[in-house]
């Protein structure tokens, strides 16, 4: 059984999630904006992962019987000036995501509540993903730029993302 602070911190967390999802959307309806549907894509799909996330966190809450909490969502940025800039912003999104995970790591272990440590384990190593992909992305932009064919092999690139939940259930 996990405590009350845990459950609550959890709870704060399903919402970042979520709200991590809204932001990609703004991203993905930027990209469309400027025709770039292989980037829409990836960022389309970029939001099914954290609902996943969300909905993981949601599942763990639920399983230590304890209630899940549905917050509002703060209204994500929309306004972008360019690719670079999109995903130089998904980056540092990410990089906080990450922070926010490893403090929930440290509430954990100052908790030794094992259980959750166990499931964020997962939740570190898929933020290591997340930022090395959002930093990939971003070098390649930097290095073909935004003009030419170089953006328009990593746009149909990008279009050849799926998203497959974990057939664990993780």
């Amino acid at each position: 059984m996990i405590s009350n602070k845990m459950a609550e911190k959890i709870n704060e967390q399903i919402k970042n999630e979520l709200y991590s999802g809204n932001l990609y959307l703004s991203m993905a309806a930027y990209c469309a904006s400027v025709d770039m549907d292989g980037f829409a894509n990836f960022f389309i799909i970029q939001e099914q992962e954290e609902r996943f996330h969300a909905m993981k966190f949601f599942h763990y809450i639920v399983e230590q019987d304890k209630d899940v909490k549905i917050y509002g969502l703060d209204q994500p940025e929309t306004e972008f000036k360019s690719l670079e800039d999109v995903i130089d912003a998904s980056w540092k999104h990410e990089q906080k995501v990450t922070k926010m995970i490893n403090n929930l790591m440290a509430l954990a272990v100052e908790e030794n509540d094992f259980a959750t440590q166990s499931l964020l384990k997962w939740y570190i190593d898929e933020q290591v993903e997340e930022e090395a992909t959002m930093l990939g992305i971003l070098k390649k932009i930097r290095l073909v730029g935004e003009k030419g064919h170089g953006i328009f092999m990593l746009d149909k690139e990008l279009a050849t993302r799926t998203f497959t939940p974990p057939a664990t259930g993780e």
